[in-house]
């Protein structure tokens, strides 16, 4: 379902944490549910297949997604739930060729692992913050936790409480952050859960800025430094990051990175790859 980056995603650190649909028998586009919006262009139920997924599993549109009104498949990523759910947890067996059973529960399970990955995702990247070190400990343990609740049988992720996970794993998180924010210096701005849509950001000082859960939908941040910011669950579609700094921010994801626009003078994170979109037209 992804676009493809400017830089292979495969040869960067925590490869197996994102989407390879090449190992997936199309889960996002049977599984998830969307609806007509600026994102996508028709409606579609969970657990009916889209009419452009072909019977390889592959996306008969893939390079058209965007002009043909898909944007929102090309901005997403399933932190690599895909392939563990095709290959691992239901051990290679096609949805398409299975019982009906076998079919509502993969779509059913696909969720809860894409949610699992997505901590995997935070708590690796927590790890390789040397701030955060007074909580590695702590953080290691939830990360051994995460990955044996994710390889779990199907009967055992349909059963389990994924928020109650969640929310165990979030307060680590925060406390991740405040770690690693109290390196900057001045004053740090609270933006968290803000509703900054369509805000004029240009040139802000966010650097060091909580802005977990922000609301930054065609937000201008051109030239905004955000150096060293949160970002974890920030909405940055059609967010102007043109010559934006966002050296250092953490938290971010390539999900996150796709929906927003920027160009050849936006700096970031090395935990994230540079969309093509932003250098072959939008």
């Amino acid at each position: 379902m992804r676009e493809h980056t400017a830089d292979r995603a495969a040869d960067r650190p925590g490869a197996e944490l994102r989407g390879d649909c090449g190992s997936c028998f199309g889960l996002c586009c049977v599984a998830l549910p969307f609806a007509r919006s600026a994102d996508f262009a028709v409606d579609k139920d969970a657990g009916t297949p889209c009419a452009n997924l072909r019977t390889d599993h592959r996306c008969g549109i893939h390079a058209r997604l965007r002009e043909r009104g898909f944007t929102g498949c090309t901005v997403y990523d399933c932190f690599g739930a895909g392939q563990r759910v095709s290959q691992v947890t239901f051990g290679g067996r096609d949805w398409r060729t299975g019982p009906p059973e076998r079919a509502r529960r993969m779509f059913d399970v696909f969720p809860v692992v894409r949610q699992l990955h997505e901590l995997l995702r935070y708590l690796t990247e927590a790890l390789a913050l040397p701030a955060a070190r007074p909580v590695h400990a702590d953080l290691r343990g939830a990360l051994a936790d995460t990955e044996r609740l994710a390889a779990g049988t199907p009967e055992e992720l349909s059963a389990l409480d994924v928020a109650a996970h969640r929310q165990r794993v979030n307060v680590l998180l925060l406390r991740t952050s405040e770690l690693v924010r109290a390196g900057t210096r001045g004053r740090r701005k609270n933006r968290r859960n803000a509703d900054l849509m369509g805000a004029r950001l240009k040139g802000a000082d966010l650097a060091g800025a909580d802005l977990r859960g922000a609301l930054l939908i065609a937000a201008d941040l051109t030239g905004a430094d955000l150096r060293g910011a949160d970002l974890i669950g920030a909405d940055l579609r059609d967010a102007e990051l043109t010559d934006a700094d966002l050296t250092g921010a953490f938290f971010l994801t390539q999900p996150q990175v796709n929906a927003a626009r920027g160009g050849p003078g936006t700096r970031l994170p090395d935990s994230v790859t540079r969309p093509v979109h932003w250098t072959a037209g939008r």
